[in-house]
């Protein structure tokens, strides 16, 4: 999926389903720095997309934010 599908994926959703979304990213990225800590890791790239995911995640709360 490209970003600007995600974005609109985003935008498209409540406040509390994107906290939702955050709150499973972030147990996706503690998932992966286990697996990274313990030398299981294979794949590294997926760290930089669970992360650049977040902040586009939150980006699009604070955007939600304020405007509101």
């Amino acid at each position: 999926m490209k970003a600007n599908e995600y974005l609109k994926q985003l935008r498209g959703k409540t406040a509390e389903q994107l906290n939702e979304e955050l709150t499973a990213l972030r147990k996706e990225q503690f998932n992966l720095r286990l697996q990274q800590a313990t030398g299981q890791m294979s794949k590294s790239h997926l760290m930089t997309g669970v992360r650049k995911r977040i902040a586009r995640l939150q980006t699009i709360l604070t955007q939600q934010a304020k405007a509101s």
